[in-house]
């Protein structure tokens, strides 16, 4: 009884992580902060030995981005930076909203469970939209290669603008997780991957034919891989683990 006394009153007095919505300005303060110096959320906090390893991280991702960019050009540094320096920025933003912090890998399982990383690829594909945009308003001229050819005319019009278009379309049903999204994007990268391939086959290794072929496939297996989180938009899972009021 001594002992099942002594447990009871060890679990009732570790304090849990909890998101701070009981306290969301805290949370907002943390997560402003982490957003301009990594760690500082965690420092805000009063947990140095994260703050620290964090601060240190981002330093370390920082220098590599540098040095990939002054030995592989400047593409190869963004891109460097979009796949690996901007999700791990988020990440640190993300679990510096909770209090005190479970750790790194927990925040991990949290960002899996509600499917986060799957948002963060509609992010991404949202900045790609407006990017797209960008350079077809700034270049007028440009012509998007489709099958060994360059459409002119209405035809090229509609070629380019089925880009940014799709790839808006794309980003928000990935933000909200929406089936329709998948099936959407499953048919624009079949679509990408036969008209990159056939590119390929006629004009030759280029770097930028060869590095959208690979993330291509890559990010397609991810997202098939992940298929289930669209499904639990309309069927979702009962909750485990940690309860956040």
């Amino acid at each position: 009884m001594k002992k099942l006394r002594q447990d009871s009153h060890h679990l009732l007095s570790t304090p849990e992580p909890y998101l701070s919505s009981t306290c969301p300005h805290r949370a907002l303060l943390a997560a402003v902060l982490s957003l301009c110096i990594p760690g500082l959320g965690f420092l805000y906090h009063g947990q140095f030995r994260h703050a620290l390893t964090t601060g240190f991280v981002g330093v370390g991702l920082v220098g590599f981005c540098w040095i990939l960019g002054l030995t592989l050009g400047t593409g190869a540094a963004v891109f460097a930076g979009l796949l690996v320096v901007l999700p791990w920025w988020c990440l640190q933003v993300y679990a510096s909203t909770f209090y005190p912090t479970s750790g790194f890998w927990d925040t991990c399982r949290r960002v899996w469970r509600e499917a986060h990383d799957i948002r963060y690829l509609g992010g991404l594909f949202f900045l790609t939209g407006f990017m797209d945009l960008y350079i077809i308003m700034a270049n007028p001229e440009y012509a998007l290669t489709l099958f060994c050819t360059k459409p002119a005319g209405l035809a090229g019009i509609l070629a380019k603008a089925q880009s940014p278009t799709l790839h808006l379309a794309i980003g928000y049903g990935f933000l909200r997780l929406r089936l329709w999204a998948l099936w959407l994007y499953l048919v624009y990268a079949g679509f990408g991957l036969i008209n990159a391939t056939v590119n390929f086959a006629c004009l030759g290794y280029g770097r930028i034919r060869t590095v959208f072929l690979v993330t291509l496939l890559a990010f397609t297996a991810y997202v098939i891989w992940r298929r289930r989180c669209f499904y639990q938009i309309s069927h979702p899972p009962p909750r485990h683990g940690l309860k956040f009021s």
